[in-house]
């Protein structure tokens, strides 16, 4: 017959070893872990620089007015 599913009666521990077993699998499972660190620690660095936005400007203005003198005096 078409359209039947054939269910087979099954043990009930194996059930639970197959559970068991994939959820064993699942927690040892890392590779979310990489991807959460690195968008924390972009937040973080996203975070400091618009705490810092100001300071960053002055400090790079600098160091690009100085290398630019420098440069000049070659």
């Amino acid at each position: 017959m078409k359209g039947v599913v054939n269910v087979k009666r099954t043990n009930p521990m194996n059930v639970v070893k197959r559970i068991k077993g994939s959820l064993t699998r699942f927690l040892k499972e890392e590779d979310g872990v990489g991807v959460v660190e690195v968008v924390l620690i972009l937040v973080v660095l996203i975070g400091l620089i618009v705490i810092f936005k100001s300071k960053l400007t002055v400090l790079l203005n600098s160091i690009f007015s100085t290398i630019t003198q420098r440069t000049g005096s070659l």
